[in-house]
């Protein structure tokens, strides 16, 4: 029996690992990186492939195969049981992201209810004092002068840095060895208890042109978290820009000639382009404008997506559709996706964990021995 992990998951179809068919990542050349022509890689490596030094016929049907994957490999194992049931024996489906979605801020919703309550609540009086400040054009400098990034033009790549803050939490991980403790990190600098880093600039010396305390910032109150969430940033985020380069240069989006490289060095327009054409996943700010949030309300659908644009100019032979095709995704069993030797495995704590059968947004379900659907409390991606 021979498990499908998450690495083959990205080596045995086309565009990743040393599986390239083509000269360049034009448009043109990444029509064919999608979710049906992947798992018939899949099918095809799966039902044919043959192992150096063993002369035994170990291909699929006649040895059963479990494809087991995690995340996006999670949602591929999944769909492997229902498009190729014949090839795929059974399948373990980890973290698995079987509902593809165009506004995502769930993501950020489950670091916010998962973290430490005490970190919560810092970053989300943070994030709200960050907005209303930046409502205010005579203070909008002095804010990001603050937190290092005094050049950064647009408000929304401003609070995009912001959100680089919580790239830690999908790096833990239930095994010390490998997880990150970068998270934990950010909530001990935030309560004053870390440092972030070599820095020898004087916090009160930030705020100027008027503004002569860092207890207030023209009318309003400063809360104590901010300082050391600006801390945090200029140390450990904006201390990252290479010597030579501007803060502009390095964080800002807008400039469309950062995206014109398609060669087949730039590797980042593979998954981007996924996310463009059928998975999606914009992660945004909280729609309604009551939610509580730990990430800017600057973070809109519009910023989001707007490097689809940039990137994919429109080719001879395809065009990205205005929007995702999402539908292509759940139209193979979205949250209900189900499956005889199918196991879903997820945790509570995990932020892809709304797009999986486990969501909120999903109907019950029960775990059975044929069907496995295992919910691990307080674990971060399982």
């Amino acid at each position: 029996m021979f498990a499908a992990n998450n690495l083959a998951a990205h080596t045995m179809y086309r565009y990743y690992g040393r599986s390239l068919p083509v000269m360049n990542f034009t448009t043109d050349a990444l029509r064919w990186l999608n979710n049906n022509q992947s798992a018939a890689d899949s099918a095809n490596f799966m039902a044919s492939v043959k192992f150096e030094g063993i002369d035994l016929d170990l291909t699929s049907p006649g040895t059963p195969w479990i494809y087991y994957g995690g995340s996006y490999a999670g949602a591929r194992a999944a769909h492997m049981r229902v498009l190729y049931p014949e090839l795929t024996f059974g399948a373990i489906a980890s973290s698995a992201v079987t509902h593809a979605a165009t506004v995502w801020w769930e993501y950020h919703e489950v670091i916010r209810r998962s973290a430490p309550p005490d970190c919560s609540l810092q970053i989300e009086h943070t994030i709200a004092f960050v907005d209303r400040i930046l409502a205010l054009p005579p203070l909008k400098k002095p804010l990001k002068r603050l937190f290092g990034l005094e050049d950064l033009e647009h408000d929304d790549d401003f609070a995009s840095v912001l959100e680089s803050a919580f790239g830690g939490w999908q790096a833990r991980n239930w095994d010390p060895a490998v997880s990150s403790t970068r998270f934990e990190d950010f909530c001990a600098a935030l309560a004053g208890n870390g440092d972030g880093g070599d820095d020898d600039d004087d916090d009160e010396n930030y705020f100027t042109s008027g503004v002569t305390t860092t207890t207030t910032v023209g009318p309003f109150e400063l809360p104590a978290a901010a300082l050391n969430y600006a801390k945090y940033i200029r140390r450990r985020v904006a201390k990252s820009c290479p010597e030579g380069y501007s803060v502009e240069e390095c964080f800002g989006t807008y400039d469309d000639s950062k995206y014109t490289d398609v060669s087949v060095a730039a590797t980042w327009r593979l998954w981007l382009w996924q996310v463009c054409d059928q998975w999606a996943y914009f992660f945004v700010s909280p729609p309604d404008p009551n939610q509580r949030r730990i990430i800017s309300h600057h973070i809109t659908l519009d910023y989001a997506r707007k490097i689809c644009k940039q990137a994919y100019k429109p080719g001879t032979h395809y065009t990205l559709p205005e929007w995702p095709k999402v539908d292509e995704v759940n139209s193979l069993g979205d949250f209900t996706l189900e499956a005889d030797r199918l196991a879903f495995i997820d945790g509570t704590a995990d932020p892809w964990m709304p797009a999986t059968p486990h969501s909120w947004y999903a109907p019950n379900r029960t775990d059975t021995t044929n069907q496995p659907f295992k919910w691990i409390q307080g674990t971060f991606s399982a």
